[in-house]
């Protein structure tokens, strides 16, 4: 596997377009923080395209400029309509493409700033969370075969019925991975403050290691129970369509985390621990329990973390962090559901985790030893997860890293 973990392809694939080999920039808020950071980010740009590629770069919104526009929002409207939100926080990636592609023309190259809608990006009708059905970069390979530099606001779509509409927090990852394969690019890059992919949170545990490689399936995974490097979205599209993805460090050009279809292989066992918080169960008892919940989440229009459900009584965990009006939303929820609310899941992902009796047994007795209530546990044949107060996310995480990841090299 070390002979792919190589990011410059110098094998152009044929992409059908009168253009030099492409590659699929995304770069997160942080390195977008200020004009400083917008120039650096726009050198590296123009030094990849030097070196002979076609470039389409990515955007998220400046620094935290999403979070100060949804204040913006909850100042003026106790539950704002997602309509408007998603008007309103599509913004913040406009204001970065705009002022990136300056940078970038500043420095002597061509360049355009594109919006998710003028880049083709085909949605489904719903706000707040949209996916993707549909790319048609026409107007992206016009520019492309011109010369330019393509800057793309990320987050954003326009529906069927014309109307915009955001892909959730972290959807500039989806965006980038979307184009990348419309365009049939070498490889999209995922550029963030961060080095790549590490078998857990390292502002959390020191221990954490930085990941050379793994599969589709491994960081689909992780990124669904926590892990916030890449968006689970993203790593859907890579995984149904091959493209490549790398993360790594915008003050970087090579290293990072390659994530393909292979990864390292079956010979791995756990490779990374993930913590979710802001989790909340839902729970209905008595007849017609499973019709209750599945109500109540097409209501909500969010994706199940786990159902769990039997004769009696039915569970349903999810983030409420992919539920912008939970507050309004929960108010509108049957009186006969018991909501619990602050919870959260700590999740150990590697090949054969969720199917291992000795594994599955030593983190439940980590868990009890620590004096962790599991609400609930939940196992794939890579993943092993257990929910519980999200008070002892931090610690369980940690002891799991310990003994999952770091006691693994010491056997």
């Amino acid at each position: 596997m070390s002979g792919r973990r190589e990011t410059v392809v110098t094998k152009p694939k044929s992409h059908g377009y009168e253009c030099d080999p492409i590659v699929v920039q995304k770069y997160g808020g942080s390195s977008l923080r200020d004009a400083q950071a917008i120039k650096r980010v726009a050198k590296r740009i123009v030094d990849f395209k030097q070196r002979g590629y076609a470039m389409v770069v990515v955007v998220s919104a400046m620094g935290n400029n999403t979070d100060l526009l949804y204040e913006k929002a909850y100042n003026v409207a106790t539950s704002p309509s997602r309509r408007e939100l998603d008007m309103l926080l599509t913004c913040g990636e406009r204001e970065s493409m705009a002022l990136l592609s300056m940078a970038v023309q500043e420095l002597g190259a061509e360049a355009i700033s594109l919006t998710g809608s003028q880049s083709g990006i085909m949605t489904n009708d719903r706000h707040s969370g949209a996916r993707i059905i549909e790319v048609r970069p026409i107007r992206v390979v016009d520019e492309l075969e011109r010369g330019r530099i393509v800057i793309v606001a990320g987050f954003q779509g326009v529906s069927y019925k014309r109307e915009i509409t955001t892909l959730g927090r972290g959807g500039s990852d989806t965006s980038a991975i979307a184009l990348a394969a419309a365009l049939k690019a070498e490889h999209c890059e995922i550029c963030s403050d961060v080095d790549g992919v590490y078998s857990a949170d390292p502002k959390l545990v020191s221990g954490a290691r930085l990941l050379e490689a793994l599969s589709c399936d491994q960081m689909l995974e992780l990124s669904a129970h926590g892990a916030k490097v890449l968006h689970p979205g993203c790593v859907e599209i890579a995984r149904q369509t091959g493209i490549a993805l790398v993360a790594r460090s915008t003050a970087k050009q090579s290293g990072g985390t390659r994530i393909d279809l292979v990864g390292k292989g079956k010979n791995v066992d756990a490779v990374g621990i993930a913590g979710m918080k802001r989790c909340v169960r839902l729970r209905a008892e008595g007849k017609q329990c499973l019709e209750k919940i599945l109500s109540a989440t097409s209501l909500a229009k969010v994706s199940a973390l786990y159902l769990d459900t039997d004769t009696q009584s039915a569970d349903v965990w999810f983030s409420i962090d992919d539920v912008p009006d939970w507050k309004a939303l929960k108010s509108n929820l049957s009186t006969e559901l018991e909501v619990l609310e602050n919870a959260g899941v700590v999740s150990i992902v590697g090949d054969g985790i969720g199917v291992d009796p000795e594994k599955l047994n030593d983190a439940r007795t980590i868990a009890k030893d620590h004096g962790v209530e599991i609400h609930a546990m939940t196992s794939s044949p890579l993943r092993l997860s257990i929910f519980c107060d999200e008070s002892h996310v931090d610690a369980l995480t940690k002891e799991f890293h310990r003994h999952f990841i770091e006691g693994q090299s010491q056997r």
